[in-house]
């Protein structure tokens, strides 16, 4: 038995790591190391729950449940998946990344009951879930994004705004400020939108770039 505990250990870890790569290529906020603790760590709680107290089975009046353990393991991995989640400037970021977090440690607890082929399978399909169908589906939805971007001229907004609706973004909402910059004034915009085509972030950067009197500009 010592040898089956250890090789669901390892696949259970094995398989975390390779979701964990995926998330790792495209620099998510939880990456390879992240995922192989949350998959070991979860078919360690599925063995210790399922197998860690058969020496007292035996006893008089003791009755096990061998669940109890791993149930803990679905809301503990909530908190986990709960800190990768960041709302800013009105979008989501890291949703699909806590999401992937949850499905491994239901993977882990599944390779810990030795229900080997179900979280080889799962795992596949988180794959491709995380990987095929975002390349899938990449250019039909619209991108949230924010635009900052600094100038000397407050004249520049009308421009910026103008350029945004040729280039078909749905403007959510924007900030303003303005400080002194040695002997001039900074104004300062932060705008957010809705990029219906994903293609074009690239375009629409350089078409600001190239706008007069921008001191900055970032897309995030």
């Amino acid at each position: 038995m010592l040898t089956d505990y250890i090789i669901r250990l390892a696949l259970a870890g094995l398989l975390g790591a390779i979701i964990g790569f995926e998330r790792e290529f495209r620099s998510k906020e939880a990456g390879l190391r992240t995922h192989f603790l949350v998959a070991a760590g979860s078919a360690l709680m599925m063995i210790v729950s399922k197998y860690g107290f058969s020496d007292m089975l035996g006893d008089q009046d003791v009755a096990l449940d061998p669940s109890r353990i791993a149930a803990q393991v679905v809301s503990g991995i909530g908190f986990l998946g709960a800190g990768m989640i960041i709302i800013q400037r009105q979008s989501v970021r890291g949703l699909t990344t806590a999401a992937g977090m949850w499905a491994t440690s239901g993977i882990g607890l599944t390779i810990g009951a030795g229900l080997y082929w179900v979280g080889i399978c799962a795992a596949i399909l988180v794959l491709i879930g995380l990987e095929i169908l975002s390349r899938i589906f990449k250019n039909d939805f619209s991108k949230v994004i924010t635009l900052e971007i600094e100038t000397l001229s407050k004249a520049t907004l009308n421009n910026v705004m103008s350029l945004l609706k040729d280039f078909d973004v749905d403007i959510v909402g924007y900030s303003y400020s303005k400080h002194e910059e040695q002997d001039s004034i900074l104004y300062s915009y932060v705008i957010t939108g809705r990029l219906k085509k994903r293609r074009d972030e690239l375009t629409l950067l350089t078409a600001l770039n190239e706008l007069e009197e921008t001191v900055s500009l970032r897309i995030l």
